[in-house]
């Protein structure tokens, strides 16, 4: 299987896709900090507008919406790359502060922020002398 399959994924969700386009696994990566965790998952074409985040339970799910990619007035000679949608979905952990996530999108690059929760943030003991 080449690395191209392994990036697609099945339209098998439990929910039905109203859309039949391919629906392509971003790549992410996946950044800590001592206060927090950064999801960047690349996700061409999508906006603020076509790109949704979700957080139910402690699944979090990442998708996108992208539009065909014709260009007006123009025909299609050769293309290296499909278009289509995107869709990821992680599992967190309770050391995420759950209402502190944010989200920004830029040039088609998704930028989470998972702030960690106080109470798993590492602390400096102090040492008194005797």
């Amino acid at each position: 299987m080449s690395e191209k399959d392994l990036q697609k994924t099945q339209n098998t969700t439990v929910t039905e896709k109203i859309r039949n386009v391919k629906t392509f696994v971003p790549r992410v990566d996946i950044y800590e900090t001592r206060e927090a965790l950064f999801l960047i998952a690349d996700m061409p074409g999508v906006d603020e507008k076509t790109v949704d985040v979700e957080l139910e339970k402690n699944i979090l799910t990442i998708s996108g919406r992208v539009d065909n990619g014709k260009v007006e007035d123009y025909s299609l000679v050769f293309s290296e790359y499909e278009v289509g949608d995107y869709e990821r979905e992680f599992t967190l952990s309770d050391e995420i502060d759950r209402e502190k996530i944010k989200a920004t999108v830029k040039q088609g690059v998704l930028r989470l922020e998972l702030p960690k929760a106080e109470k798993v943030k590492p602390k400096r003991i102090t040492i008194n002398a005797a």
